[in-house]
């Protein structure tokens, strides 16, 4: 089965069987108890709007109609905004007082994938409840539609990812005279969707003359596996060597993850695009930060050295964004290239970090490597641990929060247990049967050992 339901939406392998796979009839019915929880949420409101985006997938059009008709049929308006972005849909709903938002996007999954991202009314992911809640009305078919003359408009806003882009190019901390004299020359790979229209154009209002662009047609032909990983990027780590570029810049296919490569052609590391953003931001705006418990200890680090507060929050954007509003952080995100700037909203945003980014990058005089060198060094290991019925990992992971009881422990999401400056972070997958294991130390060897241990450890509690 390739059908998920989770608080976030629904994702799933387009065609197939009802209910095993992301079919026409499985969008129609998660569209609809959206719809209607939307609807019992503002029942003293006259005119409900939801706004819809889609990145370039090939079944992004088919679904956004399936989609668009259903919130109609409930009698629901539709802003509709054609090839968009995430952080663009997440804009819109607050800019347009709309009561929620979909995104049609699979993010980074292969293109025979798509979903739908489902927003509030302040353009933020569902909390576990409301995620739950909408579950359970789409399991039941509790909804209705409307009649033939409360039936909801389609009213259609194509300039959207470019007032986006003027957001950006807006924000105090964006030095646009700072960019435009830099004379940068900028490799971009869109992956084939969105980003291929938004990133270009950033660019190019930002001031970057000099752009040379990879898989920026949006065809929703992925040219590579699209996860803006190192092992996917080597088209665009060879290109930026062969022209002699500044930079590389690398989103995905719905254009919330931000990855960087250096001018040698090696990878700025998708971990750091947040340090790098956050070091800048703390420079200016004094504050706490937040990131996810799997990620980079560098912004801790970066963080203490500007004399501020770094808190760590469940791995999930929803969990990142609660706990940056309840310290009052000025700047959060995760290390998988998300960079959550308050200032604008509370999501991840590619193109409000390529305009940060930017100016801290070049107020800095350095050469890409250069750059990512000047910040603390770490390296994160990744591996799993199959799960048989019969394991409880809570009460494995309860054995080990003893074990080590005289080191810093947080169990917020699992075990994440910090010995000096290496961590060990294990918690079960949401989706697999399987502990991850996730470790940081300074060097690939010393985290893999690191990691290594605690493996061992755990299989021998098992």
């Amino acid at each position: 089965m390739t059908l998920i339901k989770s608080i976030s939406g629904i994702r799933g392998t387009i065609g197939g069987n009802v209910g095993e796979n992301l079919t026409p009839i499985d969008i129609a019915k998660f569209t609809a108890a959206y719809g209607h929880w939307i609807a019992e949420n503002n029942k003293n409101t006259q005119n409900i709007t939801i706004v819809v985006g889609r990145d370039a997938r090939l079944s992004g059009e088919m679904v956004n109609a399936i989609v668009t008709s259903t919130l109609t049929a409930l009698g629901i308006n539709v802003i509709e905004l054609g090839l968009s972005t995430t952080p663009t849909v997440e804009i819109a709903v607050t800019e347009q007082s709309a009561n929620g938002g979909i995104i049609i996007t699979a993010s980074h999954n292969p293109e025979q994938w798509n979903a739908l991202k489902l927003l509030n009314e302040n353009g933020e992911f569902l909390s576990q409840k409301d995620g739950d809640e909408i579950i359970r009305l789409a399991e039941s078919d509790q909804y209705e539609f409307a009649a033939i003359e409360n039936l909801g408009t389609v009213t259609k806003i194509d300039d959207y990812i470019q007032r986006h882009i003027e957001t950006v190019a807006k924000l105090p901390l964006v030095d646009l005279e700072a960019i435009k004299n830099a004379h940068l020359k900028v490799v971009v790979d869109a992956v084939n969707s969105t980003g291929g229209i938004a990133i270009p154009n950033l660019l190019r209002r930002l001031g970057v003359t000099e752009i040379i662009e990879l898989n920026c047609e949006p065809t929703g032909h992925f040219a590579h596996t699209p996860e803006p990983i190192p092992e996917n990027l080597t088209q665009i780590a060879a290109k930026v060597k062969e022209v002699g570029a500044d930079l590389g810049i690398v989103v995905d296919p719905d254009v919330d993850r931000l990855c960087f490569v250096c001018e040698d052609g090696t990878m700025f590391g998708e971990e750091y695009t947040l340090v790098a953003v956050a070091d800048y931001i703390l420079s200016k705006t004094p504050g706490n930060t937040v990131s996810n418990l799997s990620s980079t200890r560098a912004l801790r680090d970066v963080t203490e050295a500007h004399g501020q507060r770094y808190e760590a929050a469940a791995v999930g954007e929803v969990n990142v964004v609660e706990k940056m509003k309840a310290v009052h952080a000025v700047i959060g995100g995760e290390g998988n290239g998300g960079v959550i700037y308050p200032a604008v909203h509370y999501g991840r945003d590619a193109l409000v970090g390529v305009g940060l980014f930017l100016s801290h990058f070049i107020h800095s005089g350095k050469k890409a490597t250069e750059f990512r060198n000047s910040f603390p060094q770490y390296v994160i290991s990744k591996n799993k641990i199959e799960l048989t019925p019969e394991i409880n990992v809570d009460e494995l992971l309860d054995k080990m929060v003893t074990k080590y009881k005289d080191e810093e422990v947080n169990t917020i999401d699992g075990v994440k247990i910090y010995i000096q400056k290496e961590w060990v972070h294990m918690r079960k997958s949401n989706t697999e049967p399987i502990i991850r294991i996730y470790a940081e130390s300074y060097s690939k060897e010393a985290a893999d050992q690191f990691a290594h241990r605690f493996v061992e450890e755990l299989k021998e509690l098992v």
